[in-house]
């Protein structure tokens, strides 16, 4: 399967370098490449891409709001976004996570890693880059109020174990192998969770973690 990305800065320079890095990958493709957080919705909701690249600082609307009439709570058919931004500020993390992103990566990452940023969020895994991930997700519980209830019913030892990989900021296959569980018993573990926690993503999944304690 061809995986249609969207890229979204103001910045023409970058838009050409990620069309590269993704382009000279076999399985993806750049169906567009905007300068503008407006024409970022407008053409997401025209092509339906499989994924967006959001810059955060952008004309018109930032990435943030981008993040939120693309993927955010109450949209019916939403679009998977990636914010791929200079700035880490806490407050940036925070508010794209909370609308939904299925990632948060930083441009001196690296072009692997901004290839497996779209990869993972088609898979449902959230990537974030390696250098902020444990700062991002203590801010992140700690602003968000105080913890919730534990869930109805009971999480299993098993699905404990994986919540912890999920809030190290682990993907499927690597808690496949820290666990020595086949990929699909990894899903079926993320499922259940979701459903217990009633967690929309897996950044939910490790916000709640570190919220209750169960990662500190």
């Amino acid at each position: 399967m061809t995986i249609r990305v969207l890229i979204a800065d103001d910045q023409e320079m970058v838009r050409i370098g990620f069309r590269m890095i993704l382009e000279h990958q076999p399985d993806i493709e750049v169906v567009a490449d905007v300068p503008d957080g407006i024409s970022a919705v407008a053409r997401a909701r025209e092509l339906r891409p499989d994924v967006c690249l959001v810059d955060i600082r952008m004309p018109g609307i930032d990435g943030l709001e981008v993040t939120r009439q693309l993927t955010g709570p109450g949209v019916a058919d939403p679009v998977k976004v990636v914010v791929v931004t200079t700035f880490d500020l806490d407050e940036y993390v925070h508010s794209a996570l909370g609308s939904g992103a299925s990632g948060f990566l930083l441009k001196d990452a690296g072009p692997a890693l901004l290839v497996e940023a779209v990869r993972a969020a088609v898979r449902g895994d959230a990537l974030i880059s390696p250098q902020i991930t444990v700062r991002l997700l203590s801010h992140f519980t700690r602003s968000s109020g105080p913890a919730p209830d534990r869930p109805t019913e009971q999480l299993t030892e098993r699905e404990l174990d994986v919540v912890r990989e999920v809030a190290k900021g682990s993907t499927n296959a690597e808690i496949g192998a820290a666990l020595f569980l086949s990929l699909s018993t990894v899903k079926t573990h993320l499922a259940s969770v979701q459903g217990k926690l009633g967690a929309r993503n897996r950044v939910e999944i490790a916000a709640w973690a570190w919220r209750t304690g169960v990662l500190s």
